[in-house]
């Protein structure tokens, strides 16, 4: 699991204006047609369960449920055009949903 720089920059900027927080925690869910859906949110502490990953200075957290979904996933912050957010370079997803919110290994 690792982040571009654009990524890890993106993240250490609004983790300093929040004010908190140790890093990201990635994770997955059963959701959406295709099965999976893509969970992220700040993470202000480590869970004892976590796997730690650093990227560009970075934590990145990883609940061992998810971790055989995400192994070996880029996290990208991408802008094209008035859209911006982050992206999953996922080599694990064998097909997506059309909307892109969800997808299978």
């Amino acid at each position: 699991m690792t982040l571009s720089e654009r990524a890890a920059d993106h993240i250490a900027k609004y983790i300093a204006k929040r004010g908190r927080g140790i890093g990201i925690r990635l994770g997955v869910k059963t959701s959406g047609c295709s099965g999976m859906a893509y969970k992220l949110e700040f993470a202000d502490a480590a869970n004892a369960e976590d796997i730690v990953f650093l990227s560009h200075g970075v934590k990145v957290l990883v609940d061992p449920k998810s971790l055989p979904y995400l192994a070996g996933t880029e996290l990208d912050y991408a802008r094209e055009g008035l859209n911006e957010g982050f992206k999953f370079n996922n080599p694990n997803v064998k097909d997506a949903c059309g909307c892109g919110e969800s997808f299978n290994t």
